[in-house]
């Protein structure tokens, strides 16, 4: 049983990791140009347009301020659950930052957009991740084995 656990906590760690810098990458052009097949923005502007549509209630230069830092977050949240550190920590801010993505998007896109885009699929998944009791394979797993070894001076 706790193999599968493992594989599991381990997958979903990967995907959840993938999932945050492929948005990344594509709002910073690596991904294509606007238009592009695959490409949901394609370059900066793109993505600030969007967060403005999410957070209409601020001017744009605010907007492109908080994607700044929703980017920021999204490339350590992905980077902490890839190598398993501090992953509960990761895995709670992957919650926090999906679920606001998903309410803004209920409220400001239509009823539909959080559940065709699986925000809030994502967001209960990095949930239940915090509940996960050990992070096999990862940087928390190793710290912990070499503290257990060190543990008898």
């Amino acid at each position: 049983m706790e193999t599968k656990n493992s594989i599991a906590q381990l997958l979903l760690r990967l995907a959840l990791g993938i999932g945050f810098l492929l948005p990344v990458m594509d709002r910073l052009g690596w991904l294509g140009q606007p238009g592009d097949p695959g490409v949901g923005w394609g370059n900066w502007q793109h993505f600030v347009d969007y967060t403005h549509l999410l957070i209409p209630y601020v001017n744009l230069p605010m907007a492109s301020f908080l994607g700044i830092l929703a980017t920021v977050a999204e490339c350590v949240i992905a980077v902490l659950l890839i190598i398993g550190y501090k992953t509960r920590l990761a895995a709670l801010g992957s919650f926090l930052l999906t679920l606001l993505f998903a309410i803004s998007m209920l409220f400001f896109l239509n009823y539909r957009a959080p559940f065709n885009y699986s925000v809030f699929v994502v967001s209960f998944a990095s949930l239940l991740l915090t509940k996960v009791e050990s992070y096999t394979w990862s940087l928390d797993a190793y710290a912990s084995r070499r503290k257990k070894n060190f543990s008898f001076i």
